[in-house]
């Protein structure tokens, strides 16, 4: 079992940038892929980043392309979610995933992850 535990969420003014962590421990291997997803009240969790663990292939949602940045630190064994130009469309709670099996590539649906962590809230003020 692997464990996925989320840090630095918090409240932003809109226009501002926060960085999201997802630090992993236990069993992270095999690992295809990692990614964000994020849940606003009221509606259902959706696809935000992903990127393929080995090779470092990034793919975002296009709501947040260009303003969002996913990125991995393999000795860390970390993931994060950089976001900048924050608005208030993006307050929601914040969840990464990672992929223990191999679906194919550039996954994006939650039944593709199997492992997710607690959530982060991240809040933008307008």
């Amino acid at each position: 079992q692997v464990q996925l535990v989320e840090s630095g969420g918090g409240l932003v003014q809109a226009g501002g940038s926060l960085r999201l962590s997802c630090a992993a421990s236990g069993r992270t291997f095999p690992r295809f892929a990692a990614g964000w997803f994020r849940q606003a009240p009221g509606k259902d969790r959706e696809f935000v980043a992903g990127i393929t663990w080995n090779v470092g292939t990034t793919y975002h949602a296009d709501s947040v392309k260009g303003r969002f940045t996913i990125s991995r630190d393999n000795a860390k064994n970390t993931l994060y979610l950089q976001m900048n130009s924050l608005k208030a469309e993006d307050t929601a709670v914040y969840y990464c995933a990672q992929q223990s099996r191999s679906r194919g590539s550039l996954p994006r649906a939650i039944s593709e992850f199997d492992s997710w962590g607690q959530g982060t809230q991240v809040t933008v003020s307008s």
